[in-house]
């Protein structure tokens, strides 16, 4: 074949081989390129499947930040994953995790509602004012108990009626006792009617749960009326210092939580209450002199005497008194309520 100077010779048959080898290599490069691109795509780098999370989450829908902080129960999601074998992607299931979505400003009014309504550690000082004021409180009731005076007219005209009664009639009588019968001798008349009138001390004593009081009682009389000749000495008390209880049944209905009831001054008798009253009642149950000396003139005359007997032995304290005291009414009232109160406490 004849062909030009400097020009390679050319064969028709391998032309036509070298392209279309030339276009296989394309073609199979194209085949290979594509074959990596997917394999990078759906191989195991993550950000296939990672973006699938994403848009799995996304169905789901945002949080409603409008409706109350609730918690959110687990529910299954739809979710894209990716399998080994086959690198395609499937559709599957997938719990997801229960969440609490709340809004800051709902925890803060709900943190400053719960902030309210927590009680707060008292401190002493609150000790303090609070049992300063219920004392005070308790001070003022009990004031206004001691006190209750509501027939106050008619008290302040028995009082001054017994007062009188002593000024003009007992306090000569006991002056001229005094003189007649010698202190000594009162004391042993004293002594006398204290061991006769014992059962009255003796079962309030008990009524009340005071057994110390009761064996007192009970030693004393054994002891005075056998050694102290019948009562009218007290060895019980000058020996064994043994004392007297001072026990009525109007203490045993104040023990019980009987209230005083209104202050009364009743003509010939000693300051009372009501309740006193009652207790006076059912203490002249209890003395023996009642079953022994059934004729009330007999009792009324040792009554008498008693009376006269104690106010010979208390005349200089009478008198010291009515010299000291201006308001005498409500000194006595104020004494008498004072005492009765400490009694029952003691």
């Amino acid at each position: 074949m004849w062909r030009a100077p400097g020009v390679a010779p050319t064969f028709p048959g391998r032309t036509r081989y070298v392209r279309r080898c030339h276009e296989g290599f394309v073609g199979i490069g194209s085949v290979w390129v594509l074959t990596v691109v997917l394999t990078v795509v759906l191989s195991g780098c993550g950000t296939f499947s990672g973006l699938a999370k994403s848009d799995a989450g996304m169905l789901a829908g945002p949080p409603d930040t409008a409706a109350a902080p609730t918690a959110i129960p687990a529910t299954p999601t739809v979710g894209l994953v990716e399998t080994e074998t086959t690198g395609e992607a499937v559709v599957t299931e997938q719990p997801e995790e229960a969440s609490v979505e709340t809004d800051d400003a709902a925890v803060l009014l709900s943190v400053a509602d719960e902030t309210d309504t927590l009680p707060v550690a008292p401190t002493l000082l609150d000790f303090v004012a609070g049992s300063a004021l219920a004392q005070q409180a308790q001070d003022r009731t009990d004031a206004v108990d001691e006190e209750y005076d509501p027939w106050e007219p008619f008290n302040e005209k028995m009082f001054a009626f017994n007062r009188g009664v002593d000024r003009w009639v007992l306090k000569p009588v006991a002056r001229g006792y005094m003189f007649i019968m010698p202190e000594p001798w009162q004391v042993m008349i004293s002594n006398g009617f204290d061991n006769i009138n014992f059962v009255p001390r003796l079962i309030n004593s008990l009524l009340q749960g005071k057994w110390e009081g009761a064996g007192r009682e009970l030693s004393r009389f054994l002891i005075n009326s056998t050694a102290g000749i019948g009562g009218l000495f007290d060895p019980a008390k000058d020996f064994w210092g043994i004392q007297k209880s001072r026990e009525d049944f109007g203490q045993t209905l104040g023990v019980w939580g009987s209230g005083p009831g209104p202050y009364l001054v009743l003509p010939f008798m000693a300051p009372l209450t009501v309740r006193d009253g009652i207790g006076k009642a059912v203490d002249g149950f209890m003395d023996p002199l009642s079953y022994f000396l059934p004729f009330i003139w007999d009792r009324l005359g040792m009554k008498i005497g008693d009376i006269i007997n104690e106010r010979a032995l208390n005349y200089d304290l009478f008198q010291g008194f009515e010299e000291s005291v201006i308001d005498m009414y409500s000194a006595v009232r104020h004494g008498y309520l004072q005492r009765r109160q400490q009694m029952i406490k003691e």
